[in-house]
Order: C-alpha cells, then sequence, then structure tokens
C-alpha cells in the first residue's frame, strides 16, 4: 500500500484559460495508506479524470502524482502497482473462476500454494468458494463482475485497489451484500480503496472518507456524519439526502433574518450574518419542523403536496418562489392540500452559505 498525493490540475484542452476548460480545477489531495476512500459527484464532475490520474492512465496537464513521496507523475499503472476494476467486468471467459483471481499473481510469479490460499481467501470473502471449478463464460454478468472485483483484490503488494463505478451491472438486493463485502474486506486486508460513484448510498456506506465533487473541484471531504449534518458547500446539502436540502434565499435586515419579507429572529450567529448582507439559508427536510403560528424562527407556508411514505409523512409546502419539504411523523394527521401552516426553520441544524460556501455555524 502507498500513501496518494495529489497536487495538480486537468484540462483535456491544450491551451485552457478559463474555469470551464478544466476537467479537475486546481486541487491538493491526499489519500492515507489503509484508507478506503469515495469519489462522489455526478456525471462529468471530474471523479473519472481523477481516477484515471491516480491510476496512470491519465497524465496530468499540471502538476504532480506522488506515492510515498515519490514523483509517479509519468509512470505507467504497470510500474504504479495499481489494481483497477472498470464499470464493466473485464475477465477470460475461457478460464474457469479460479483461474481468472489466480492470474494476476502467476504474472508476477508467486509461489503456487501461496496463489492457492489467497485464491480462496478472496473467493471466500466475496462468497464465490463454490464456482471455483467453473469457466466464467456461463456465468450471469453480476457473477462476472465479481469476479472482476476479485482480480482487483487478489494482489496484496498493491499501491491502491480503484473501482470506477463497479457495481453498475449488480442486481439491486446483490448491490448491498457487495457494498458490505467490500468494506470488510477492507477492514480485514488493509488494502488502500478509493472507490468513483455517483450513488450516495454507496458511498456513504463503503467509504471511511467521502470526496464530494462538482464541476471539477472538491467541495467537501467528510463521513456519512459531517456531510449530512454540515454541508460546507451548497451543493453538499442538495447532493447528499433524499430529498436534499431546502434552500431559500434570505438577506440580514434591520437585526433579522428576513425570507420572502417574513423575519425570522436573529439566528445563531448574527455578527457574521450581517456582514454577509444578502446569502442563503439551508435546512434538511429532516430538521424542519411543524411550529405554532408566530414563533420565533418560524416561517408561514402553504401545502402543495403530502406523501406518506410508510415511515414518515412528506410535506411539500411553497414560500413564494420556493419549495419547502419537511419530514413529518407518520402518527400525525398530514395536513390538507392548499392549507396554511407554520415550519420551524431557524434551529441548530439551520445552515447559511454566500457564494454556495458555508459561512456560519
Amino acid at each position: 500500500m502507498a500513501r496518494i498525493d495529489l497536487d495538480l490540475a486537468h484540462s483535456y484542452l491544450p491551451d485552457p484559460r478559463e474555469q470551464d476548460d478544466f476537467a479537475l480545477l486546481p486541487l491538493k489531495l491526499s489519500f492515507v495508506d489503509g484508507g478506503a476512500y469515495a469519489l462522489l459527484g455526478p456525471s462529468g464532475c471530474g471523479k473519472t479524470t481523477m481516477l484515471n490520474i491516480v491510476s496512470g492512465l491519465v497524465t496530468p496537464s499540471h502538476g504532480t502524482v506522488r506515492f510515498d513521496g515519490r514523483d509517479v507523475t509519468q509512470a505507467s499503472p504497470q510500474q504504479r502497482n495499481i489494481a483497477q476494476v472498470f464499470q464493466f467486468p473485464v475477465i477470460y471467459d475461457t478460464m474457469t473462476v479460479a483461474g481468472n483471481l489466480a492470474f494476476p499473481l502467476r504474472n508476477r510469479g508467486m509461489p503456487r500454494e501461496r496463489i492457492r490460499q489467497r485464491v480462496g481467501q478472496i473467493a471466500e470473502m466475496l462468497e464465490m468458494s463454490e464456482l471455483l471449478d467453473v469457466r466464467a463464460a456461463g456465468l450471469a454478468a453480476d457473477t462476472k463482475q465479481k469476479i472482476s472485483l476479485g482480480r482487483g483484490l487478489v494482489r496484496e503488494d498493491v499501491s491502491a485497489v480503484l473501482f470506477d463505478e463497479p457495481l453498475t451491472v449488480i442486481d439491486p438486493q446483490l448491490k448491498w451484500q457487495l457494498r458490505r463485502q467490500l468494506k470488510r474486506i477492507h477492514q480485514e486486508l488493509k488494502l488502500t480503496l478509493v472507490y468513483v460513484t455517483h450513488d450516495q448510498v454507496e458511498a456513504l456506506t463503503f467509504a471511511e472518507q467521502v470526496i464530494v465533487m462538482t464541476r471539477g473541484r472538491v467541495v467537501q471531504i467528510g463521513n456519512a456524519a459531517q456531510l449530512f449534518e454540515r454541508p460546507e458547500h451548497s451543493f453538499v446539502g442538495y447532493f447528499i439526502g433524499s430529498p436534499g436540502m431546502n434552500f431559500l434565499p434570505a438577506r440580514w435586515h434591520d437585526g433579522s433574518i428576513e425570507v420572502d419579507g417574513h423575519r425570522l429572529g436573529a439566528g445563531p450567529d448574527p455578527q457574521r450574518l450581517a456582514s454577509a448582507g444578502e446569502f442563503t439559508l439551508g435546512v434538511r427536510p429532516e430538521y424542519v419542523r411543524l411550529a405554532a403560528p408566530e414563533a420565533p424562527g418560524a416561517l408561514p407556508v402553504q401545502v402543495e403536496k403530502t406523501q406518506d411514505v410508510g415511515t414518515y409523512g412528506l410535506l411539500t409546502t411553497r414560500r413564494g418562489d420556493a419549495l419547502i419539504r419537511a419530514r413529518v411523523d407518520v402518527a400525525d394527521p398530514l395536513p390538507a392540500v392548499g392549507e396554511r401552516l407554520w415550519l420551524q426553520m431557524i434551529g441548530p441544524h439551520t445552515c447559511y452559505y454566500r457564494n454556495e460556501e458555508l459561512i456560519a455555524p
């Protein structure tokens, strides 16, 4: 395993001049030896570009890649000693499952008995022991992808194992099982794992640290609780959670937070909000509460839609041009569409953003 340090930017254009010309804007990022990371973001945010730069498939247009302090920017994937698992299975159909798992080890001259032990260990972890003597050609696509995962994990001497959305072809129920298995494999083998996905559930259940990306930028690095409770960038609030964070245009006016002409009070940090002028108030549906009329920090809204999700009720309300969603106790009767009620918007979990960045606790 290795510590991986990135200090780089990347553009696929020969002469980039503007931010939009870059697939990856300038960043400094480190993956510690033995860590489990997820690169999370929508299509086109730069996460696969970053993964391919780490692997050596892409050379950054600016900056360096270092493994344990050694500059490997121009080194090939083989020289970096990287294992990579791609979105679709990369296996040999003519070989057995055991043959596929053993192939990377035979290429490196590992002793036969050690190969047998390692193949058996990985097959057991992936629950494929009974398939070791079966030819890969007749297996289903999701089983073939498990073999591909095993080929990435079987080597003990790699600097890192990189996963590029490896569960795309996997059945939803098997996805859940494989996420658990990958987490357990990481805990047992202490491999450095970097996992690319657009699926927040995959990222948050697999990784110790999730790196959230948008428009070629890393906007926050943290665990599940940090990303959910205190998004440092409004995109994180929007992208993490289902539904995502509510956002309302707000301003500081005459000693109070004001939303659509309604005064909500001073909030937790009047001095910082006063200097912000206009800003965006963000609060997750989980922390929006029904409130008494005219309660401090509450906002009058009109109900547009109600949903009984089973374990909770989901209200969709409107204030001016803004939609506000609130999760409520399913045991309480849902209000009628068109009803006017008050929602508590200011509390310990409320966030405040200026230019998309968190400005107040």
